[in-house]
């Protein structure tokens, strides 16, 4: 399956950030597609369970051919809140809350099938024949797709992928949270030749201050310069040079800087340059 080089996130664009008009999200889309951006990420819980309403209520309105979009989205965790009935946050893969949570999502998007749908977390309870049965269900149904995971480690991603074939796993990765170098996920999906998904991309650098931003800023100064580009560009850029090919899920609410990352396409970090970055964000030299 091929994504857009840069994936579209959602999250923000409702109640949980930007609590955009169906108006607003329709130039968000527009601007996307623009840009050769046709991929977009989702979650059921998003906006309190009411941010794929306000997404398939602003694409259905449009003309755009339904095949020229990827929808993702992702189920698995209950969430209390006023739009569902939970007493605590939990995570459920079982085959009935699977099947509902699809349904939801189909409905709210407004849409016959899901190109990607990915389990969120990963529970101590998921049953990966379970889940298998299921996953073959609907993509009989033609409902699904594909499938994938989010936030699972090596061997949770193995757990799931030994019973059903699985094509990638979206895990948080930013300069300031390197772990997916170093705890075998990124190695994995090298050795399956899948490409994984990066969330959280721009990571808390832009929020908050601290003694790991200092150093990555001095770095980014000087950088920014050197490439007349932004820093968010060049925190794209450093995702983008690893050779998993990672797919980076920008989470804006705002059109131009959906502009500004996708110019990010053209940039090319030299390996010193990369390093530099990595040793500002830990601290230290590499071993």
């Amino acid at each position: 399956m091929t994504f857009s080089p840069i994936i579209i996130g959602t999250m923000r664009w409702g109640i949980w950030g930007a609590n955009h008009s169906v108006k607003n999200v329709q130039h968000l889309i527009e601007i996307s597609l623009q840009e050769d951006l046709f991929t977009f990420d989702h979650a059921d819980i998003y906006g309190n369970y009411t941010t794929e309403k306000l997404f398939g209520d602003a694409f259905s309105a449009m003309k755009i051919n339904r095949e020229e979009v990827q929808f993702i989205s992702k189920c698995g965790i209950e969430m209390p809140g006023k739009n569902r009935n939970y007493q605590i946050k939990s995570y459920n893969y079982s085959k009935e809350h699977i099947i509902k949570s699809v349904e939801n999502s189909l409905e709210n998007l407004q849409t016959d099938y899901l190109d990607l749908l990915l389990l969120h977390r990963p529970s101590p309870l998921m049953n990966p024949e379970e889940i298998a049965e299921i996953f073959d269900v609907l993509r009989e149904q033609k409902k699904v797709r594909h499938f994938g995971v989010s936030n699972f480690s090596v061997s949770q991603f193995e757990l799931v992928n030994d019973a059903f074939p699985i094509i990638t796993n979206q895990m948080e990765i930013s300069l300031n949270k390197t772990d997916a170098f170093y705890n075998g996920t990124l190695d994995q999906m090298l050795l399956k030749k899948l490409r994984p998904m990066a969330w959280s991309v721009m990571g808390n650098y832009f929020t908050q201050p601290s003694a790991q931003n200092m150093r990555i800023k001095t770095v980014l100064d000087e950088l920014c310069i050197k490439y007349g580009a932004k820093e968010s560009q060049i925190l794209l850029a450093f995702l983008r040079l690893h050779p998993a090919r990672i797919l980076p899920i920008i989470g804006t609410s705002k059109p131009q800087t959906i502009k500004d990352l996708k110019k990010s396409m053209d940039l090319k970090l030299e390996r010193e340059d990369w390093f530099r970055l990595l040793q500002a964000s830990e601290g230290k030299e590499v071993d």
